[in-house]
């Protein structure tokens, strides 16, 4: 395949204006690490902003950075860190999961909004996005937002890109709220005897005023552990978990996991689900409290691997990459009332099934309707999300 990198926004911009007149379209990526995701593209040229790098202004005091769409996420998170700061949605390193070697990009993320454990506390990866540059899929540059949160009036572009896919425009440049992030990290860790005692705990646990950032539960060889995770200043940790131990202690043996970062950057890269590399991979999200009936028909369904996070609303599957295990998957999301994301799976089933929900016609006329504003013509990542 043809990949294109152009190292200006106006020479993309160039590309896609020249792609909406002759009709061809385009697949747009970063470093290409999620190209297996969702539904294979089809188009004969790649889009790559992979040139587009380079952190174009960070003013730590006003917990804003801005940065180009190619700009690989460890830069980020480095010079973040310098000034101990983090990006709040602590997105996933998903190149184990895909495999694939190079990093991450600022735009890719944000593109397919994906965020990790702390999503349960501080939000999406799109509740960060403070302004953005992009390319219309006519070649047309426009811009929205800026350096504040309270910075929309009308459509907010920023949102709507977000999670886009790189279906209604390419990103171009991304502006981010950030956070310090905690000194210290503390986390508890509680063997369960179910999922449902599992999800209660860690309902218990986010419900508390402790300050939760994480709450997940792994399934292994040895049983169900439920993790609660708090961040902040060391003293503050110390206290608060020691507070939250006392309050799960009706529930089960509760430890002190030692060192927990390197188990949070696991959960967040989806590495205790522990797929083979031919599974297919998904994502349910629901409500916490249908996340054990969706379990049970799961694992009844097929030899389910699973993993949940943000309190038992995220469930991550792995399974056979057939028709009938995605079937299950289907009616186990419109079972329990919520949506699936078929994450991974060969190009054979992800173009034969849906890999998103189908939408209720008021927001599909909707989306049309934007669609054919900001790419008329079809050219960008056609098919990604939809048949």
């Amino acid at each position: 395949m043809n990949i294109i990198s152009p190292e200006t926004e106006e020479a993309l911009a160039r590309v896609v204006a020249r792609a909406h007149a002759a009709g061809q379209p385009l697949a747009i990526e970063g470093h290409g690490t999620k190209r297996a995701m969702l539904r294979p593209v089809q188009a004969g040229s790649t889009l790559s902003t992979r040139n587009l790098t380079g952190i174009t202004l960070y003013r730590p005091t006003e917990l804003m950075i801005r940065a180009r769409a190619g700009t690989p996420i460890p830069e980020i998170e480095a010079a973040l860190a310098e000034h101990g700061q983090h990006i709040i949605a602590e997105p996933p390193d998903l190149r184990a999961l895909f495999g694939t070697q190079e990093p991450a990009t600022l735009g890719g993320v944000v593109s397919t909004n994906l965020s990790g454990p702390r999503r349960i506390m501080w939000g999406a990866m799109r509740d960060h996005v403070l302004g953005i540059r992009a390319v219309a899929g006519d070649g047309e540059i426009f811009r929205s937002g800026g350096r504040v949160l309270k910075n929309v009036t009308g459509l907010d572009l920023c949102k709507l890109l977000s999670g886009a896919h790189g279906t209604l425009g390419v990103l171009t440049e991304v502006a981010l709220k950030v956070l310090p992030a905690g000194e210290a990290t503390g986390t508890l860790s509680l063997r369960v005897p179910d999922v449902a005692s599992g999800v209660a705990a860690l309902s218990a646990a986010l419900g508390s005023p402790y300050g939760v950032s994480g709450a997940a539960l792994l399934m292994g060889a040895e049983g169900l552990t439920a993790l609660a995770r708090i961040e902040d200043f060391s003293e503050s940790v110390s206290y608060r978990l020691g507070r939250l131990r006392e309050d799960l202690a009706p529930r089960g043996d509760v430890t002190v996991v030692e060192d927990p970062r390197p188990l949070w950057r696991s959960i967040r890269d989806a590495e205790p689900l522990g797929a083979a590399p031919e599974d297919a991979i998904w994502r349910l999200s629901l409500a916490p409290s249908q996340a054990a009936h969706a379990v049970a028909a799961l694992q009844e369904a097929f030899a389910a691997k699973l993993m949940l996070d943000w309190g038992g609303g995220l469930v991550w599957i792995a399974g056979p990459a057939t028709a009938q295990a995605h079937g299950a998957v289907m009616q186990a999301a419109a079972a329990s009332g919520g949506t699936f994301t078929l994450f991974r799976a060969p190009p054979t089933l992800a173009a034969s099934v849906p890999v998103l929900p189908e939408e209720p016609l008021p927001l599909a006329a909707i989306a049309r309707r934007v669609k054919a504003v900001l790419d008329p013509a079809g050219v960008l990542n056609p098919g990604r999300m939809r048949a």
